[in-house]
C-alpha cells in the first residue's frame, strides 16, 4: 500500500488527536434552533463552545462520544474520550467545515456518503452501548458526512504541501541503523515513507489550524462530566 493511498486516514486521525443525545446534528455555519416538547414548551439545550457564532451543544458531544465510544467511523477503533477532548475534536472539525464552505470546494459525493453510512450503522447495530440505540438515522450520516468532508479537505488543502522523496527515506533507515534503533527484521522502505509522511501531515496539519484558530472567535463554556 502506498503512502498516496493511505494518507487521507492518517491526515484525519492526525487532524482529530488531541495536542449522545438526540438533538438535530446543527449545521455548521449556524446556531441550532431550541426544540420544541410535546406540548409545545421550548426546551433548551446546554451550550458547550460557540465557534465563529456556530453554537456547539452538550447534546453533540454526547452523541459524538457515543460515535467515538462504538468507532463508528470506518477505520476507527473504539475510544471512550473525556468531553472536553471529544469537544476539541468537534471544534477542529467545525473549523474546517467553515473553511471548506468559505473557500467552496464542495461536497462528497452522495455513493461515498451512503456507503460510509451503511457501513457505520452496522458497526453501531454492532455497539454494546446503550447510547447506539439512541442514535437517529439523520444524526449518523450527518456523522459521516462531516468527516468525509474533513477528510477530503485535508487531502485537497493540506496534503498537497506534504511529500517524502526517497533520499529522506534512505537517511532515515541510515539514521535508524547508526544509532542501534532498528531491532529484528529492518522496517522497509514503504514503511518508513509511511512514519515520516504522518510526521510532516501532522506537523503541516498544526500550523493550519493554528494559524486558522488565532483568526477564529472560539468561545468554550464551562463542561462538567455528568
Amino acid at each position: 500500500m502506498s503512502a498516496r493511498t493511505v494518507f487521507p486516514l492518517l491526515l484525519l486521525l492526525a487532524f482529530l488527536s488531541s495536542t449522545g443525545g438526540n438533538a438535530a446534528f446543527a449545521g455548521q455555519g449556524e446556531e441550532a434552533s431550541p426544540a420544541r416538547g410535546s406540548r409545545g414548551y421550548r426546551l433548551y439545550e446546554e451550550t458547550a463552545a460557540s465557534v465563529n457564532g456556530r453554537v456547539l451543544f452538550r447534546t453533540e458531544l454526547l452523541r459524538e462520544a457515543c460515535l467515538l465510544r462504538c468507532g463508528a467511523f470506518p477505520g476507527d477503533e473504539p475510544a471512550e474520550l473525556p468531553l472536553p477532548e471529544v469537544r476539541e475534536r468537534r471544534i477542529r472539525e467545525i473549523l474546517v467545515l467553515q473553511e471548506e464552505e468559505k473557500l467552496g470546494l464542495g461536497q462528497v459525493d452522495n455513493a461515498s456518503v451512503l456507503a460510509a453510512a451503511a457501513a457505520a450503522n452496522a458497526r453501531l447495530k454492532a455497539c454494546p452501548s446503550p447510547c447506539a440505540r439512541e442514535i437517529d438515522a439523520s444524526d449518523l450520516r450527518a456523522f459521516v458526512e462531516h468527516r468525509l468532508v474533513v477528510r477530503e479537505f485535508l487531502r485537497k488543502r493540506v496534503a498537497v504541501f506534504v511529500d517524502v522523496n526517497e533520499e529522506e527515506v534512505r537517511r532515515e533507515i541510515a539514521r535508524r541503523v547508526s544509532r542501534g534503533e532498528i531491532q529484528g527484521d529492518p522496517p522497509t522502505e514503504e514503511q518508513v515513507r509511511l512514519e515520516l509522511f504522518e510526521e510532516k501531515a501532522s506537523r503541516e496539519i498544526r500550523n493550519w489550524y493554528d494559524r486558522v484558530a488565532s483568526k477564529s472567535k472560539i468561545v468554550r463554556s464551562p463542561l462538567e462530566e455528568k
